[in-house]
């Protein structure tokens, strides 16, 4: 481990938070720990955070329709209001917490701040028709300025997947995708995705065998086949390694500390992607 350690210092990683893992207070308090290892360690962690679980409980509170289309949330401008809220003003806040229980490191925002990033409303379709799924953004633009100077000054950025269009409509991004438009944006060594299964499965649901590495070019071919949960996290790893990042990892965030045994272990749990020709 001391040599990945060694070869990773002072890169960058962006792990991406979600799933079980956000709504369980020791799978939280174990990844706040490990992020702030990784830091210790000499890297240079972003974390990009989703909040699926609790925005959908808050809707519920308040009476408003959960609808999925496409496999993203059909997001009305009352909905979008409510994914603000619970992004930046809860889950983010719980977030900063745990780290910050460790010093003073994270740092929170949202893609909105100084233009971090941009979106456009995406299309969607289901059995090749289109469907209107509302505020949801696909980001079409990353000024990670602002990130970097937290990172320079020894700071764990923590971003909420929200951002502002040319026409200033505000946007809902997945978390996923959000992660990875920004990994590529800073060049990061590595981008992380946690999800609540042991990483991508080869004859999902016939089989639980877990594909441990495959290239881009392979993770390409298996992606219409994908489920609507998974393929935003593998889209995202494929954009990533195609461009410039150098490792994708999906991990299970069930398990405690996987974060740290991903990136500094080469045993690690879960699915590495790699660019075509490693």
């Amino acid at each position: 481990m001391t040599g990945r350690v060694t070869e990773l210092r002072g890169g960058t990683v962006v792990v991406k938070f979600g799933g079980n893992a956000m709504v369980d207070a020791s799978l939280q308090r174990a990844f706040a720990q490990d992020v702030v290892e990784l830091w210790h360690a000499g890297l240079r962690p972003v974390v990009v955070h989703g909040g699926g679980p609790q925005i959908s409980a808050m809707l519920d509170r308040l009476g408003l329709e959960t609808r999925f289309e496409a496999g993203l949330r059909v997001t009305t401008p009352e909905t979008m209001e409510v994914v603000r809220m619970v992004l930046s003003g809860r889950v983010q806040r719980e977030l900063v917490g745990h780290i910050n229980a460790h010093g003073p490191f994270a740092v929170g925002m949202t893609g909105e701040d100084a233009h971090t990033m941009t979106a456009v409303r995406r299309p969607a379709y289901v059995d090749s028709r289109p469907v209107d799924i509302g505020l949801v953004g696909d980001i079409v633009a990353v000024n990670a300025d602002m990130v970097r100077a937290l990172l320079t000054q020894g700071h764990i950025p923590v971003v909420s997947p929200v951002a502002r269009g040319e026409d200033g409509q505000v946007y809902n991004v997945n978390a996923d995708l959000a992660a990875s438009a920004l990994a590529v944006a800073l060049g990061a060594s590595r981008l992380v995705m946690l999800t609540d299964v042991e990483g991508l499965y080869a004859d999902w649901p016939h089989s639980t065998e877990v594909i441990e590495r495959l290239t881009a070019g392979a993770l390409e071919a298996l992606l219409p086949g994908l489920t609507s949960g998974m393929l935003p996290k593998m889209e995202g790893c494929l954009r990533a390694v195609r461009g410039g990042v150098r490792r994708a990892l999906v991990l299970d965030g069930r398990v405690p500390h996987a974060v740290l045994r991903g990136v500094l272990d080469e045993t690690g749990p879960g699915t590495t992607v790699v660019p075509d020709g490693h």
